[in-house]
């Protein structure tokens, strides 16, 4: 065990026990290590081909993402009885001086071909236009095309619109052509979200590769970790894709996505944090197994605690009411345990199999010196000793001031033309639309009312302010009525993803849901972007407390004690609030975006909490660990030089995998791994390095309060007042 000597504080022998190996032979033992390589080699045979279908159980439509009880969510579902559930593609024509007799020929004989599309979905039939901006010399024309939107619906949307795309061209000579509206917006998301998992696979196993070999300095060493995670990843894959398919999960582009940077980042951190274990026992001892054994032992409970940490608190989100927060918490869970569980079985067998000559150059032979007696994190240690409320002190103004930047956060959500990193065909078309035509054109807002009431309802939507009167009908393909009910359509003056758009909707719900005995709900897209606001805000409330308990109990139940966890809360939390307010101003001045989505400081907090407080777990651990045989302030500077070198290198490894979020060309990825990979790094740098030290070294043996330790020093050598 590396130890720091320090004059002022004598140390206590360390007993050495025989039985600290418990179960860990289990799985790094002389034979039991290739029975756990050949039960990992069949689980992989096994799961591997259920892993490559995970894409196509994926659930991309809306009700995948809306609270299940909202009411655009009712309209949704009650809708599918009038019509297929479907979005329309609108084809926007523009020319600066007015179209030409030719472009409006152009456009007519575009409706013609239109009209016969069938293919992806597209119910070419249904066509309606074009409408023209004015009926003397128009400048604008839209034609909308409908395509269903079915079980596969969100799969064929990109074709269904190279089909239109392949009818209207791209326009040229002056003439504008763009397709814009939900079905143009939604192929461009797809198209954002084709080959994400491809991409964040790659992008984090290039950060993971560049992380290890700078850490271990070994070409070779990388090897065996870098296995053991695309092992996990498979394998979760693989059972995440049985439960969608056959237990009625829901997985998204988005949870898909996350799983991947969650088990890459999770995964090699652990590696990180078991190797260093490792490598000190292998200096103490001869037999590789034995050294396993014992890092395992003594590593092993900090690294199980902050799994479970990380599943328990994904799993919180089971009480979202946000269907697609719901959904990712059993997925990120199920991927962080399977990671946990493969770290602490594959990949130690695979190092005992392996043997020594795996760390390459730098072998840790018997006897060697551990370099972490004399490191920086060592020195560092030593120095807050001297004043350590003056340093946690200062860290804490500094990280108070850095949370002012929270008055610049706008998560309010992102319209579309906000969404995109860079500017697709369908914002362009979005814009050019804007000029000649009511701005929520293609988007309308969707009314269902009891027929009896339907003339009074539409009276009311037709009077509310921000609605086009003369917008209202039956969108073609819809039924006049389905048991007593009947639905129409209304087209709102502002941009369906506008904040105006949406008291548009609060106003028209108040004037409908007055019409006595007419049951009338009001959805739509921008209903549904009002709803997940409200819902996410809701889910805001509720979760982040939630997770801040579990994280508190954990913690409690780990140290045995209560001071220490409230402590280490109030660093994570304020650590959160110093990311998001450096993320806030960066993203305003730096990457001049417009703002942020509505669940962003839940993701944020949610990943950082759960993850970050891996960190501390694993030196509070170690420093009660120390403190046990030598006392709590010197075991809190021992603490720190153990751990300091892997902690920082678990850090730059999960935060290089947040960032690889930011290689996806949406604005809300790039927020999420942009603040988490910042809080990671603060956690890693500062709150864990600095703050945190600081403030177990001020607190001293009071800090384990109420458990015994917290009294163990009274009877040991003091230090010298004016040295701490």
């Amino acid at each position: 065990m590396t130890e720091i000597q320090d004059e002022r504080w004598p140390q206590r022998p360390r007993p050495t026990r025989s039985g600290q190996r418990g179960i860990a032979h289990l799985v790094c033992g002389r034979r039991a290590k290739w029975v756990v390589l050949v039960l990992w080699l069949a689980v992989l045979f096994l799961t591997a081909p259920f892993a490559q279908k995970l894409t196509d159980a994926q659930d991309n439509d809306a009700a995948s993402w809306l609270p299940g009880s909202a009411e655009s969510t009712q309209v949704l579902e009650i809708s599918e009885n009038f019509r297929p559930e479907q979005i329309p593609a609108v084809v926007v024509y523009a020319r600066d001086g007015g179209l030409t007799a030719q472009d409006r020929a152009a456009v007519t004989e575009d409706v013609a071909q239109l009209k016969q599309l069938t293919d992806h979905g597209i119910r070419g039939a249904e066509t309606r236009g074009p409408v023209f901006d004015r009926e003397v010399d128009p400048q604008a024309a839209q034609v909308q095309v409908p395509i269903t939107m079915d079980e596969k619906g969100w799969e064929r949307i990109a074709p269904a619109v190279d089909s239109i795309r392949d009818v209207v061209g791209t326009g040229g000579a002056g003439l504008a052509v763009h397709i814009t509206g939900p079905g143009g917006t939604s192929a461009d998301f797809s198209e954002a979200f084709e080959g994400i998992d491809s991409t964040l696979l790659l992008s984090a196993m290039a950060v993971v590769i560049v992380m290890l070999l700078i850490t271990y300095r070994s070409p070779t060493l990388l090897l065996v970790p870098l296995v053991a995670v695309i092992v996990a990843l498979f394998t979760a894959q693989a059972f995440i894709y049985l439960l969608a398919e056959h237990a009625g999960l829901t997985v998204n582009g988005q949870s898909a996505g996350i799983l991947t940077v969650l088990v890459f980042g999770a995964g090699t951190d652990y590696a990180l944090l078991l190797v260093a274990r490792y490598r000190e026992e292998l200096r103490r001892h001869e037999d590789r197994h034995e050294a396993m054994a014992l890092a395992l032992h003594r590593a092993g409970p900090a690294v199980i605690a902050s799994g479970a940490t990380v599943v328990l608190s994904m799993l919180v989100l089971l009480a979202a009411e946000m269907n697609s927060t719901r959904g990712l918490g059993p997925v990120a869970a199920i991927g962080v345990a399977v990671a946990l569980i493969a770290m602490m079985t594959l990949f130690p067998a695979l190092l005992v199999i392996f043997g020594r000559w795996i760390f390459w150059p730098v072998i840790p032979h018997l006897g060697t010196e551990n370099p972490d007696r004399r490191g920086v994190w060592a020195r560092m240690g030593r120095r807050i000793s001297h004043r350590p409320r003056m340093v946690w002190t200062v860290t804490a103004i500094a990280l108070a001031v850095c949370s002012l930047g929270l008055i610049q956060l706008r998560a309010e959500g992102l319209g579309n033309a906000d969404a995109f990193t860079d500017k697709p065909d369908s914002i362009t078309g979005q814009e050019i639309s804007e000029r000649y035509f009511p701005a929520g054109s293609g988007d309308p807002l969707v009314i269902i009312s009891n027929q009896s009431q339907a003339v009074q309802v539409g009276r009311a939507v037709a009077g509310t302010d921000g609605v086009v009167p003369t917008s209202l009908g039956l969108p073609p393909g819809t039924k006049p009525s389905y048991e007593g009910k009947v639905l129409f359509e209304a087209t709102m003056t502002a941009p369906a993803d506008s904040e105006a758009a949406k008291q548009t909707v609060e106003r028209v719900r108040d004037a409908v849901h007055a019409v006595p005995d007419a049951d009338a709900q009001v959805g739509g897209g921008t209903a549904a972007l009002l709803d997940m606001d409200e819902a996410t805000t809701h889910d805001n409330i509720l979760i982040i407390p939630l997770v801040l308990v579990v994280v508190l109990l954990i913690l409690t139940a780990l140290l045995r004690a209560l001071i220490a966890p409230l402590l280490l809360i109030g660093t994570v939390i304020l650590s959160f609030t110093a990311a998001l307010g450096i993320s806030a101003l960066a993203f305003r001045h730096l990457f001049d975006y417009a703002g942020e989505s509505t669940d962003f400081p839940l993701f944020v907090f949610v990943f950082l909490v759960a993850l970050g407080i891996d960190y501390n777990i694993f030196l509070t651990t170690r420093i009660r660990e120390e403190a046990a045989h030598q006392g709590t302030r010197p075991g809190v500077v021992t603490g720190l030089a153990a751990t300091g070198a892997v902690i920082t290198s678990a850090g730059l490894v999960l935060a290089g995998t947040f960032a690889a979020l930011g290689t996806l060309p949406m604005v809300a990825f790039a927020e999420i791994g942009f603040a988490v990979a910042l809080g990671v790094l603060l956690d890693t740098f500062i709150v864990r390095s600095i703050l945190v030290t600081s403030l177990f070294l001020d607190v001293g043996p009071k800090v384990w309060w109420p458990h015994p330790l917290a009294r163990s020093e009274e009877q040991a050598p003091t230090p010298n007042p004016s040295g701490v």
